[in-house]
């Protein structure tokens, strides 16, 4: 079963869309993920994403989600942006808010079990997983840190210190 196109991107119940082996294919536009806006050179483009929901081999429910699209992320260096592909492979295993996460879970790496409550919001569980994956410091391979285009003194600001030290030298 899928939900291609459909206008709502919230999962009542995540734990049946697991059972039920529900899917869920979209984009949503990189300007819509608020949460990105400071690490973003502008705000173009699309993320496009899909998720499906599988049981695993005990029964336990799954979240497959795919993330792919190009983000124009801000150099932390020369402050320019730069495009970056965004590649999201996430398996996720949903847990009952309140429920603890046995300890095997948060020692396999492959799945990353995460706490919901009724209703899984898609788009933040999107910007969580893309925030997850950005660069810590995104920057160009090579790049030149910002500087002023016109200069109109070159003096040293310490220059300005040698004038005073020498004139109050002289009193």
């Amino acid at each position: 079963m899928s939900n291609q196109g459909a206008p709502s991107r919230l999962i009542q119940d995540p734990f049946r869309f697991a059972a039920e082996g529900r899917s869920m294919v979209g984009t949503v536009a990189v300007g819509g993920l608020g949460r990105l806006a400071d690490l973003l050179y502008d705000e173009a483009g699309e993320v496009a994403y899909r998720l499906d929901g599988s049981l695993d081999a005990n029964r336990r429910p799954r979240l497959a989600l795919v993330l792919r699209g190009r983000l124009s992320l801000r150099c932390q260096r020369c402050l320019g942006g730069f495009a970056w592909d965004l590649a999201v492979d996430a398996q996720l295993q949903p847990v009952r808010s309140g429920q603890a996460i046995p300890d095997d879970e948060l020692e396999n790496d492959e799945v990353d079990a995460f706490e919901v409550d009724e209703d899984l919001d898609v788009i933040s569980l999107i910007e969580e997983e893309i925030l997850l994956a950005m660069p810590i410091a995104p920057r160009h391979d090579s790049c030149e840190p910002p500087r002023p285009e016109s200069v109109v003194d070159e003096k040293s600001p310490f220059a300005v210190l040698a004038t005073l030290r020498s004139s109050g030298s002289k009193t």
